[in-house]
């Protein structure tokens, strides 16, 4: 008996078609895929979907159940919007609107999550397993406006009406571990449940020895093996300060790409080590003996659409050795810092980076070719590779909103030929003002922000806020160790 596509897929028939949600290039890439997934014996495909975290949520369906989501999509569950990073629930559920004021959040239906075919890739280390990436619609065919890879896509679109690409590099910091004791046991599979025991796979505090990193040699090339295998451009592996702590960096790529790289390599190396005996984390800090931050440094500039010209270069020397557009875009970028420090700096974990002499910055300013700054400028005149380096972003950030709030900072610098402050010589001493301390003073910053509602909409800045809150809340009524130690004997 033929089986009916009603059986292999709970989405609604035709959607993809019926709301015109497939460019010509992903209709044609979607036949194609197809072909592959038929070629190559492919058993399952993992449909992925980035969350508001950055965190890779999905379901994984059979070939047929996969051929039939190319039209009709795939139901999803709309109630992983309203969890946190440990899927504690923020607000009240079956209310009018979800709790958001939104009529098609009522009661939490499906959401339907559209396959984008140009981003399919064979998993290598997942026995005949394919992945591709997802968008988040309603029942209606508009897209929730909680969907942070379309809040990126909507800002790319409008800065490539003014006739500009967005370019970025990732480089990004973090650590392997050995698995000891992934505390799997009920007793320890608590809300949150207990974090594994590990132990180091290296000694630290060699920056960027060869020795060191022939110590692990073997899991950096079988990362690298598989990374570049789901084509992603692999350009340094690197030696960090902590032990075990690695950073990887990535060929400059243009708009969402850039993220969508972020996001399967944050899922693919957590996913090979775990397999073969590993931890990787992308935290910032962990609580661990003698182990130092992780950051995510963001090398970006913007290039002139369909063209290799770099708008950032600069043809003669100067005071400032970038372009009059480039200088308007880091200006932008420090002048909305504080608020977008909940979209480069998401976690309260993250606020610890910021220390002084540290190599991650604590103020909101600029320099050149200075590590110690918050914004580094690198290249000079008739450099065609000159950038600006995003020193605070975190490695557990939201690849999407992270890019997307360099893009919307940068664009308000252009549009109001903002002048940026004088470049600093001393970045951690001179006056410049205060990174956010904490992701409360982040929070209270993006509460205050006129720019991110305009761009970003009231709904999705009021709903990152709601999200945030409850962590910051969750966080507070937490009885530290710090705190144990401090009172407990004392008082």
């Amino acid at each position: 008996m033929a089986t009916r596509e009603t059986d292999v897929s709970t989405g609604k028939i035709g959607f993809i078609e019926r709301h015109g949600l497939y460019s010509d290039e992903q209709k044609d890439s979607a036949q194609k895929v197809e072909a592959e997934i038929r070629e190559k014996g492919l058993r399952q495909i993992r449909i992925s979907w980035g969350d508001q975290h950055g965190i890779a949520r999905g379901k994984t369906l059979t070939v047929d159940a996969f051929s039939a989501a190319l039209r009709n999509g795939k139901d999803f569950q709309s109630a992983v919007l309203i969890m946190d990073t440990t899927n504690n629930i923020i607000v009240p559920l079956f209310v009018p609107g979800g709790g958001f004021g939104i009529p098609e959040m009522t009661g939490y239906p499906d959401t339907i999550l559209v396959p984008d075919p140009t981003t399919f890739r064979v998993l290598p280390w997942a026995q005949r397993t394919g992945w591709v990436l997802a968008d988040m619609y309603f029942s209606s065919g508009n897209p929730v406006p909680f969907s942070t890879r379309q809040i990126l896509r909507n800002q790319v679109q409008r800065l490539s009406e003014t006739g500009y690409d967005y370019v970025a590099g990732l480089e990004v910091e973090f650590y392997i571990t050995k698995l000891e004791d992934p505390k799997l046991t009920a007793e320890q599979s608590g809300w949150p449940p207990d974090p594994p025991s590990v132990s180091t796979i290296a000694h630290g505090f060699q920056y960027l020895t060869e020795n060191r990193n022939a110590e692990i040699d073997p899991i950096l090339q079988l990362l690298t093996e598989n990374l570049e295998a789901v084509g992603l451009p692999v350009r340094s592996i690197e030696d960090e300060w902590g032990p075990g702590q690695t950073e990887f960096t990535f060929a400059p790529v243009a708009g969402v790409e850039a993220a969508d790289n972020m996001l399967l390599f944050r899922t693919a190396t957590k996913q090979i080590c775990r397999q073969n005996g590993y931890h990787a984390t992308f935290m910032s800090r962990p609580a661990l003996p003698n182990f130092f931050s992780s950051g995510w440094h963001l090398h970006q500039s913007l290039y002139r659409t369909g063209t290799d010209d770099n708008a950032f270069v600069v043809g003669e020397d100067g005071p400032v050795p970038l372009s009059r557009l480039g200088q308007q875009f880091a200006a932008g970028i420090l002048a909305h810092a504080a608020a977008a420090s909940v979209f480069t700096t998401p976690t309260i974990n993250g606020y610890k980076r910021f220390q002084p002499n540290s190599f991650a910055p604590n103020r909101i300013n600029w320099a050149y070719e200075n590590r110690g700054a918050c914004v580094r400028l690198i290249g000079g005149p008739d450099d065609p590779t000159t950038h600006l380096e995003n020193r605070a972003g975190e490695p557990a950030a939201n690849p999407y909103l992270y890019m997307a709030s360099q893009i919307v900072s940068g664009m308000d610098g252009i549009e109001n030929e903002m002048e940026p402050p004088p470049l600093s010589d001393a970045p951690y001493t001179d006056d410049y003002p205060a990174l956010p301390g904490s992701l409360t003073e982040a929070v209270a910053a993006l509460k205050d922000s006129r720019l991110f509602r305009e761009k970003f909409g009231d709904a999705f800045v009021d709903y990152i806020l709601m999200v945030k809150d409850s962590e910051i809340r969750r966080f507070n009524s937490h009885v530290t160790d710090w705190e144990h130690r401090e009172y407990f004997e004392v008082f």
